[in-house]
Order: C-alpha cells, then sequence, then structure tokens
C-alpha cells in the first residue's frame, strides 16, 4: 500500500480537504444567518439540513473530483506510475490504492453532513426524530456509494486525457445525474420523444442520492423494502465504472 500512503500523505500536507471539512460543518450555519430563514423560525433546521448535504455534495464534486484527476494525471505523467510498475505494482492495483487514497478524505464529509443533521436539525418529535436519523444515514450510504466511482473516473480519464477532461467528466456526470435528469424527463414529456425518454432511463440518476428533498419537506426515511433496490442500482453502476475506469487508465503517459 505504497502508493496509497504516499497519495494519502499528499493530501494531508495539501490541507485542502480542512477547507471541504468547514464548508461542510460550519458554512451551513453562517448561511442560514443571511437567509429568510433567520425570519422563520420553521424554517430554521430544514434550512440547516438541506445546506449541509449540499456543501458536501459540492465538495465532493469540486474538490473530490478535482483532487482525483490531478492525482491520475501526475501518476502517469511524472513517471511515478511506471516506477511503481517496475516494483511489481499492478496498474490496476495502482488505480484502487490512488481512488482508497481520495475516498478516505471523502468519506468524512457526509458523516459530518449526517452530524450536522443529527444533532443541530434533528425534529423535537420522538417518532420524526427517529425517521429523521434513519434517513440521513441512508443518504449518507447512497452518497458513498454515488460519489466512489465518479471519484475512480475521474482519476483514470486524467491519466489518460490530463486532468482537466477528467475533472469534466465525472463533474459533469454527477450535476447531470442530480439535476440534468430533471430537465430532460421534462422535455422528453413535453417533445413525446420516444428518443429522449430512453437516454432519460439509461442516464445515471444521482438525484436518488440527494437528500435536500425529502428532508426539507420531512418525507420521512425511504421504505426499507424499497431501500436494496437503490443499493443495487448504485452497486450496478459502481461495477461499471469500475470497468470502464480499468480500461482508460494508464501509467504512463505517451506525450
Amino acid at each position: 500500500m505504497r502508493l496509497y500512503r504516499l497519495t494519502a500523505a499528499t493530501l494531508l500536507r495539501r490541507k485542502s480537504w480542512v477547507v471541504c471539512a468547514f464548508v461542510t460543518g460550519v458554512m451551513p450555519f453562517l448561511l442560514e444567518k443571511i437567509s429568510s430563514a433567520s425570519e422563520n423560525p420553521a424554517l430554521l433546521k430544514p434550512a440547516i439540513a438541506q445546506a449541509t448535504w449540499a456543501m458536501a455534495l459540492l465538495s465532493a464534486i469540486f474538490w473530490g473530483f478535482f483532487t482525483a484527476s490531478k492525482q491520475g494525471e501526475s501518476n502517469a505523467r511524472s513517471g511515478m506510475g511506471e516506477y511503481f510498475l517496475t516494483t511489481g505494482v499492478s496498474a490496476s492495483r495502482q488505480l484502487f490504492e490512488m481512488w482508497l487514497a481520495i475516498f478516505t478524505f471523502m468519506v468524512p464529509l457526509p458523516l459530518i453532513a449526517t452530524a450536522v443533521c443529527i444533532f443541530a436539525a434533528s425534529p423535537a418529535l420522538p417518532d420524526e426524530r427517529s425517521m429523521w436519523i434513519a434517513t440521513n444515514f441512508q443518504y449518507c450510504l447512497l452518497f458513498l456509494l454515488a460519489m466512489a466511482p465518479l471519484a475512480a473516473l475521474a482519476t483514470a480519464t486524467a491519466s489518460r486525457f490530463g486532468s482537466i477532461t477528467g475533472f469534466l467528466a465525472s463533474s459533469g456526470l454527477a450535476i447531470f445525474g442530480l439535476y440534468g435528469v430533471g430537465y430532460l424527463k421534462l422535455l422528453a414529456n413535453i417533445e413525446g420523444s420516444s428518443v429522449l425518454k430512453w437516454i432519460w432511463a439509461g442516464s445515471p440518476h444521482y438525484h436518488f442520492a440527494d437528500p435536500t428533498e425529502r428532508l426539507r419537506y420531512k418525507l420521512g426515511a425511504i421504505s426499507w423494502e424499497k431501500f436494496p433496490l437503490l443499493l443495487a442500482y448504485f452497486g450496478g453502476i459502481l461495477l461499471i465504472y469500475a470497468v470502464i475506469s480499468r480500461l482508460l487508465f494508464r501509467v504512463r503517459s505517451v506525450a
């Protein structure tokens, strides 16, 4: 696990992860001071919950995928990937160890968001509070399953096409899956286009891993009968992206 330790130590020294922790854990409390939630106490807790999960998602997309892309490009262009290859660390192992190091720093994001929602934004009623806690833990797991393969894809794409391409590919897929698919469905229904409907059906529906609407309106936890289907859905995406990432990843630059 030498490459894992090297990558983790590099990220730790850069300290950019501190900004993500601050944005996720502290920024929601600052934002509610300047929002309309301060004028209506009933909106305060939902606003904090919505903000902290939004910050966690944005941190994963803009910091996590950018960092993954930089590491993938650096490993290929600096010669480090080729060096580790000569020491017996295969390309698959290099991709896994770099991904694991980056994922290690991404895991605290949903955990911080869950802690903020539970300790600072839980409903007062015991029944609602227990449902609130279950909802946040469900989405913490979905968050990790949704973001994990995109980080690997960013690393692999960047190793072949450069960090900008790697970042744009993963962040574009994430943003499209979170927000774009809703507009695509609306357009498909308006146009009545079967092609658009097929594209929508085959798109990654990352909005299933975004809890903001469910928390805002206190819709409760996902039914435990349906939750395994979501786990299987994101697990399938993970497997597909894992294969694509391995096919794209390379340890040396041809330039």
